[in-house]
């Protein structure tokens, strides 16, 4: 995949979000970002779903490529980087919201069933 701009296959709305975060680990690394303020590659790397290291790497370089997080440098040697999000990555947060109430109101395996 690709780790510049994501270019657009369509106009559509909806389509176009999709060539962004279509995939099963994009927004898994948003919720990190914006419910568990996690900020660096380590914390994303620990996270429950168990992201492989070349895609999370793929996947936070799309993210900064695309104005929705932001690389900022936390130590210089090796230089290390915290990713915050922009205010573009933090209008995701409804959408990742309803998901969220979507899944947990229509989908197997609710956190009231566990």
């Amino acid at each position: 995949m690709s780790t510049q701009k994501t270019e657009h296959r369509s106009q559509c709305p909806i389509a176009r979000s999709l060539d962004l975060f279509g995939d099963k680990w994009t927004l898994v690394i948003m919720r990190d970002v914006l419910f568990f303020k996690r900020r660096t590659y380590g914390e994303f790397s620990r996270s429950g779903e168990h992201i492989p290291t070349n895609l999370l790497a793929d996947r936070l370089k799309r993210l900064v490529a695309n104005g929705i997080l932001e690389q900022v440098p936390y130590q210089d040697r090796p230089p290390r980087y915290r990713y915050e999000p922009t205010e573009k990555g933090r209008a995701l947060k409804p959408v990742l919201q309803a998901m969220a109430r979507f899944g947990e109101n229509h989908l197997e395996g609710r956190r009231s069933e566990r």
